[in-house]
C-alpha cells in the first residue's frame, strides 16, 4: 500500500459505506425473503447490516470476509427462516471502480444468517475494499490487507493487539482511537464478549439482563457487542486474528469443567452453543466451524520472512486448574504440588505438539505465541520470604511451560515473543528459563496487554521500580487501552497506548510507555 492511498483513505469513514443499489453495479437480488423484515409493510427495508463487517485471517493471497444479517439484532435477528442470497464484491478502490473478485453466498437460518466467504487470489501484501448487498442494501464499507507472500522479505509489520471488553464496564475509547493507526493487523486475545448479567451504570447494561447459557442468548450477547460503532469501526478497519479466553462461554471453565463444577454433559451442551455463537459472529474460515462442543481455533499465519502468529487456544484443551494449598504444604519452589505434576497440560498434547514443531522449524525472525494468561511466573506472595502462584495462569501448568522454555533453550529459537491479556493490566516481562530462578538471563519477553474496559475506571497506577519478588518484570500499570507493536528484521518495539478514562465515549489516547526487544537478544527494555 502507497503512502499515499494510505493517507487517502478515512476509517473514520469505513461505515459511512456507500449507498444505492446503482453503485454495486449488479442486478438486484428477487425472492431473497428479506421483505419479511419490513416495517409495517413500508417499501423501506430494516438495514440488515446492524452488526457492521469485518475481515480476518489473512494470507497472501486472500481472507475471510464476514457479516451477519441482523435487522433486529437483539431480538432474534429479524431474519425470516430461509436462505438468503448475499452479494460480496472486493475492488483496489474504496469507491469499488476496479472490482477484482465478486460472488453470491447463501446466508443460513442455522447460522444465525452469518456469512464467512473465503476470498481467494488476491495478490500479497495489497490493500482492498469489500462490501456486501442484499436485495437493494448495501453493508458499510470494509478495508482489509492480505498478509506477504509466504517466506517473501518484509520491511516492517505493525499491529495491536487487546482484550477484555466488557461492555457495561466502559465506552470502547480504545478502539475509537485505534482507527486513526496505520495497521496491518487487529490480534484479539480473547473476553470478547461476558457472559455475566452485568448492569453497570452507563446505560451499557447486558442484554439479555441474565447469565447467558442458550444459543439464543449468545447471540444476543454477541450482537449486542457488535452494536458498538467504534467497535465495528475497527472491525471495519483491519482484518483481525481472534481467539478466545474464558468468557466466551463461562468464567475460568478448563475443558470439560465448569466453574462452579456442573455435570460435564450440561456443561458440554452450553460449550457448544457458546462455541457456535462465537463463529458465527467471528471473521474465521471454515477449518474452525465447530463440531459440537469441539472447535479447533489454535492456527498459525505467517507474514512472511518477518513473523509467524502460533495463536493459541488455552481454554478447550486443558486441565482443571490446580486447587489452592496451605503455604506449609508447598514446595520449596513455592507452588503446589499439584501445579507441577507431569501431566497437567494448558495446551493439550496435540496443539502443543504443533506448538513445539512450528517454534523448532519456523524460518520467521519473530516467534510469536499469541494467547491469552500470563506466561511468565509471577509471585503473588509480597512476603520476600514466601512464595505463592495462581492457578488459572500458566503458573498452574508448570509443566507444560517448562517443554515450551526447554525447547526455546535446546533449540536455540530466536526472538520468541509472547503476547498476552486476561489480567486487566499491562505489563512487560523477561522470561525466565524456568518456574524458580527468576533473575537468570530470559529465554523469551512477554507482552501484556490490558483490557479495552474490564474493570472500568479505577485509580490509575504505573510503575517501573524492580520488584524484589519478580526481578524480571519491568513494568505494571491499569490504565485502559492496546499495545501497538513494531517490527522488523532488528527489533521489536511494544507501545503501551492508554486512555485515562473509559466511563466517558470519548478520551485521547497517547503512548504510555514504549519497551523494545533487540533481534537475537532476549528480554525487553525500556525506550
Amino acid at each position: 500500500m502507497s503512502a499515499s492511498s494510505s493517507s487517502s483513505f478515512s476509517r473514520r469513514a469505513l461505515l459511512g459505506g456507500v449507498t444505492g443499489a446503482a453503485a454495486l453495479g449488479v442486478a438486484t437480488l428477487g425472492g431473497s425473503g428479506l421483505a419479511a423484515a419490513r416495517v409495517n409493510s413500508s417499501p423501506k427495508v430494516i438495514d440488515p447490516f446492524t452488526l457492521g463487517v469485518a475481515s480476518g485471517d489473512p494470507l497472501p493471497d486472500g481472507v475471510v470476509l464476514w457479516t451477519r444479517l441482523a435487522p433486529d439484532p437483539l431480538n432474534g435477528g429479524g431474519m425470516p427462516a430461509r436462505p438468503v442470497p448475499v452479494q460480496w464484491q472486493v475492488a483496489t478502490d474504496e469507491r469499488f471502480a476496479t472490482i477484482v473478485r465478486e460472488g453470491t453466498v447463501l446466508a443460513h437460518p442455522e447460522s444465525a444468517h452469518s456469512v464467512h466467504v473465503e476470498v481467494s487470489g488476491l495478490q500479497p501484501r495489497r490493500e482492498y475494499f469489500y462490501r456486501f448487498r442484499a436485495e437493494s442494501e448495501l453493508s458499510p464499507v470494509g478495508r482489509t490487507k492480505t498478509a506477504p507472500a509466504f517466506g517473501a522479505p518484509v520491511d516492517a509489520v505493525t499491529f495491536s493487539f487487546l482484550s477484555c471488553q466488557n461492555f457495561p464496564a466502559g465506552y470502547y475509547t480504545a478502539y475509537r482511537n485505534m482507527v486513526d493507526e496505520d495497521l496491518d493487523l487487529v490480534i484479539h486475545l480473547g473476553d470478547y464478549i461476558y457472559e455475566g448479567p452485568s448492569q453497570g451504570t452507563l446505560g451499557r447494561a447486558h442484554l439479555p439482563d441474565v447469565e447467558v447459557r442458550s444459543l439464543a442468548d449468545y447471540r444476543i450477547r454477541h450482537a449486542q457487542y457488535k452494536t458498538d460503532a467504534d467497535l465495528q469501526a475497527a472491525h471495519a478497519a483491519f482484518p483481525w486474528l481472534v481467539t478466545w479466553d474464558d468468557h466466551e462461554v463461562e468464567n475460568n471453565y478448563a475443558d470439560e469443567e465448569s466453574d462452579p463444577d456442573s455435570p460435564a454433559a450440561e456443561f458440554l451442551t452450553r460449550r457448544a452453543v457458546a462455541y457456535q455463537a462465537y463463529y458465527e459472529h467471528m471473521p474465521l474460515r471454515r477449518g474452525s466451524m465447530p463440531t459440537g462442543p469441539d472447535m479447533t481455533l489454535y492456527r498459525r499465519i505467517s507474514y512472511g520472512e518477518l513473523v509467524d502468529f502460533n495463536v493459541l487456544d488455552t481454554r478447550q484443551y486443558r486441565s482443571d486448574q490446580p486447587r489452592a494449598c496451605a503455604p506449609e504444604t508447598r514446595d520449596s519452589s513455592g507452588y503446589c504440588a499439584e501445579a507441577l505434576d507431569e501431566g497437567r497440560t494448558m495446551l493439550g498434547a496435540h496443539q502443543r505438539q504443533w506448538l513445539l514443531d512450528g517454534l523448532a522449524n519456523s524460518p520467521a525472525r519473530w516467534k510469536v505465541l499469541a494467547q491469552q494468561v500470563p506466561f511468565a511466573p509471577m509471585d503473588q506472595d509480597a512476603d520476600l520470604a514466601e512464595r505463592s502462584f495462581g492457578g488459572d495462569k500458566w503458573d498452574g501448568y508448570v509443566a507444560d511451560r517448562q517443554r515450551i522454555l526447554d525447547l526455546i533453550t535446546q533449540r536455540q529459537v530466536d526472538n520468541p515473543v509472547v503476547i498476552t491479556g486476561d489480567v486487566h493490566v499491562n505489563r512487560v516481562c523477561n522470561v525466565p528459563p524456568n518456574f524458580t530462578d527468576f533473575d537468570a538471563a530470559p529465554v523469551a519477553t512477554e507482552f501484556i496487554g490490558t483490557s479495552v474496559t474490564s474493570g472500568g475506571d479505577r485509580t490509575l497506577n504505573t510503575r517501573y521500580d524492580i520488584d524484589p519478588n519478580n526481578p524480571h518484570l519491568l513494568f505494571r500499570d491499569n490504565h485502559h487501552g492496546y499495545v501497538r507493536c513494531t517490527l522488523n528484521d532488528d527489533q521489536w518495539v511494544a507501545d503501551y497506548r492508554v486512555v485515562d478514562t473509559v466511563e466517558a465515549p470519548t478520551s485521547p489516547i497517547h503512548t504510555l510507555a514504549s519497551f523494545a526487544v533487540d533481534s537475537g537478544k532476549a528480554g525487553a527494555h525500556r525506550v
